[in-house]
């Protein structure tokens, strides 16, 4: 779980009448990681020629794509069943799968569109609503002539014959036809519809003979007329709505499980073809080659000889960790966290992925987090919200990308440990409800503080950060140790500002800062002692410049040389000094945070109680419980993220920069449950 896993590379020789055998094994397996044969070593193209997988990848990873936008947009995501049974894999038929996908993809088409138009209705109705309620008591010839109206309204006459024509007609445009009168042979009518559909209006309307006549002074009973009309249309429009989206509904339901299955055949056949569009081929035999993990092998070599009856070569290639650094760059990462962790992985992997054979920090990254979120946003009450949104945030994401599921996981973990360090502070949403275990943090900061707790002043707080920040910046110096030393940089490991006499140097430091505070900052370590932690590493890092130039063959000593030599030690040691001394206060704003979340609580509390009118006690008017309430909601959110993102910063900048290089290649087998 701390290292990274140990991997192996197999260079295999099949014959071609196995091949399809040899995919299904390996596939069904799930464990390599294939590498294109040009990138271990030259092919003669007249020796070795690809070969050409059952299907285009392009076409199939098109066509697999339809599906899943097509599931997504209703919420379901397609999934491989858990058994398949690989031998009895029908061959595809890329056309017809296409146009079994285009057949349902059509149908739902026709229905979008048709929802695409009510809703484009609706909003014309709603606008047409809003323009005649503007009228005030009636419909007037100024209103009609208003430069600032979006409707029209037109007053005419048409034949009693044309009447019903003309309302079937408007059913394609969002209107109002109210009749205001009606003589032997034809109909006074008032049209009610947006300018901007005045080309389609004024086309109907010559269609049936309409015949512009002069606006009388109409009152409110026909405002009230065209308003009631509208509410009719509109509730007709939703009705269609409410249909085509059960429709819809039936639509997925009948066809979700037909499409899905189609998506298993597609997604099976792409693995197929991305598998073998490793492979390359001779007269008559297949070969490939691929990482895997070391624990894998006996079952790969089992598979690949039963898949092919023993008739094949395989050759098995151990990374050292002690070749060029080019070399383990190609080797994938695996690793080896339980599932809990998933949320922390995912933070290292933000930074990059550790090299092959190096520290995986994850498990300590879980440790350093929480520790700072809990010593920046430490409450019992505030804690427990957010755990329980994770939580619900991780049930409502439980289908969706996994990354978003791991942040909502991440948040429920914060929580927990804001729980935690609510108990240890004694906070229970801002107020000091029960004795804290370790000190109290609002005590201090309000000055009314607990005893019987070592921790009393502001200064001990910042200190807690200091000493946190010392230890997280150790451990990081100690993990890179251990990279170097299993890498075999022996030179780095000894004489990087990140090796050992880097971790000398900051270590006395360390010791002459503590005796400075502890002696009131009027005395010094004696001279031999000083020399001793902090003068003999500086000394000994001049020796790096030495050792580079004898070591680099290609550099010739001039004149100058031994000048680069001193401004590169003295540049180095500069960078020394400042790095871990800015590093070690970074941590302060862990502190910093913590006051702040404090005296947040405590300013709000003071609020509530000015706007209780000053008392202290009960009884609370409304006014004190919602300020309450609403500083409680800002502080979850604005703090709480901000300790979040600080103790991401720190981790990555304070703890990962000092051994992560994160040029590492994350491993991704083409397997069955790959996406």
């Amino acid at each position: 779980m701390i290292l990274t896993t140990r991997m192996i590379r197999l260079f295999a020789v099949v014959l071609q009448r196995s091949m399809e055998d040899v995919t299904e094994e390996l596939l069904r397996q799930g464990v390599m990681q294939f590498i294109k044969m040009s990138e271990v070593a030259p092919v003669e193209p007249n020796m070795v020629v690809d070969v050409s997988p059952g299907g285009s990848l392009e076409g199939l990873a098109d066509s697999k794509k339809r599906i899943e936008g097509f599931l997504d947009a209703v919420g379901f995501t397609p999934t491989m069943p858990e058994e398949i049974d690989l031998k009895n894999l029908r061959k595809l038929d890329l056309d017809e799968e296409r146009k079994r996908i285009d057949k349902v993809v059509n149908e739902l088409q026709k229905i979008k569109e048709k929802q695409r138009s009510v809703q484009r209705e609706l909003q014309e109705i709603d606008d047409i609503r809003q323009q005649v309620s503007l009228y005030g008591r009636g419909i007037s010839k100024e209103a009609l002539s208003s430069k600032y109206s979006f409707i029209s309204l037109k007053f005419g006459n048409v034949l009693s014959s044309n009447h019903m024509i003309l309302e079937r007609r408007l059913k394609e445009v969002p209107s109002v036809l109210l009749t205001i009168g009606e003589g032997s042979s034809d109909m006074g009518l008032l049209l009610v519809s947006m300018k901007r559909d005045h080309e389609k209006i004024d086309t109907i309307l010559r269609e049936v003979g309409w015949k512009e006549v002069e606006p009388p002074q109409l009152g409110k009973g026909l405002k009230e007329d065209v308003a009631r009309d509208l509410n009719k249309r509109r509730e007709l429009l939703q009705k269609t709505g409410e249909n085509l989206e059960r429709e819809t509904k039936e639509l997925i339901g009948k066809n979700r499980d037909v499409l899905n299955d189609i998506w298993v055949h597609i997604r099976l056949n792409e693995l197929y073809a991305t598998i073998q569009s490793y492979f390359k081929k001779t007269a008559h035999t297949v070969i490939f080659t691929g990482w895997i993990p070391l624990d894998k092998r006996v079952s790969v070599e089992k598979g690949i000889m039963k898949a092919t009856g023993g008739k094949c070569y395989l050759e098995w290639h151990h990374p050292a960790l002690g070749e060029k650094e080019s070399d383990l760059q190609h080797v994938p990462v695996q690793f080896r966290n339980p599932r809990f962790l998933a949320p922390f992985q995912m933070l290292v992997k933000n930074f990059g992925v550790p090299e092959y054979g190096t520290i995986d920090p994850t498990p300590f990254i879980m440790v350093t987090y929480l520790s700072m979120f809990a010593l920046m946003f430490g409450d019992v009450g505030q804690g427990a919200v957010l755990l329980l949104l994770g939580i619900l945030a991780a049930i409502g994401f439980r289908k969706k990308k996994e990354n978003m599921v791991n942040l909502a996981r991440l948040i429920s973990f914060c929580g927990a440990a804001s729980i935690i360090g609510g108990v240890l502070f004694g906070s229970y949403f801002g107020m000091r409800l029960v004795k804290p275990v370790w000190f109290d943090f609002h005590g201090i900061i309000s000055g009314e503080p607990y005893g019987g707790s070592h921790i009393k002043d502001l200064f001990n707080i910042l200190a807690i950060a200091i000493y946190f920040g010392i230890a997280v910046i150790a451990a990081g110096l100690i993990f890179n140790w251990i990279n170097m030393l299993r890498q075999r940089h022996w030179m780095k490991l000894f004489l990087d500002k990140g090796g050992i006499i880097g971790g000398w140097f900051y270590g006395g430091g360390i010791y002459v800062a503590s005796y400075m505070v502890k002696h009131d900052y009027r005395q010094f370590p004696g001279v031999f002692l000083l020399f001793l932690l902090v003068g003999l590493p500086a000394l000994l890092m001049l020796v790096k410049g030495p050792l580079k130039f004898l070591h680099d063959s290609k550099k010739q000593f001039t004149l100058m040389t031994p000048l680069n030599f001193l401004m590169e030690w003295f540049v180095e040691l500069l960078e020394l000094f400042s790095g871990y001394l800015s590093n070690t206060l970074s941590f302060m704003r862990v502190a910093g945070l913590g006051i702040a979340h404090v005296s947040l609580m405590i300013a709000f509390f003071e609020i509530a109680r000015m706007a209780n009118g000053g008392g202290k006690g009960p009884p609370y008017n409304l006014w004190y419980f919602l300020i309450l309430l609403v500083g409680n909601v800002l502080v979850i959110g604005l703090e709480g993220l901000s300790a979040g993102v600080q103790a991401l910063r720190l981790n990555y900048y304070e703890f990962f920069s000092k051994f992560l290089r994160g040029s590492g290649e994350a491993y991704s087998p083409i397997s069955l449950r790959s996406r």
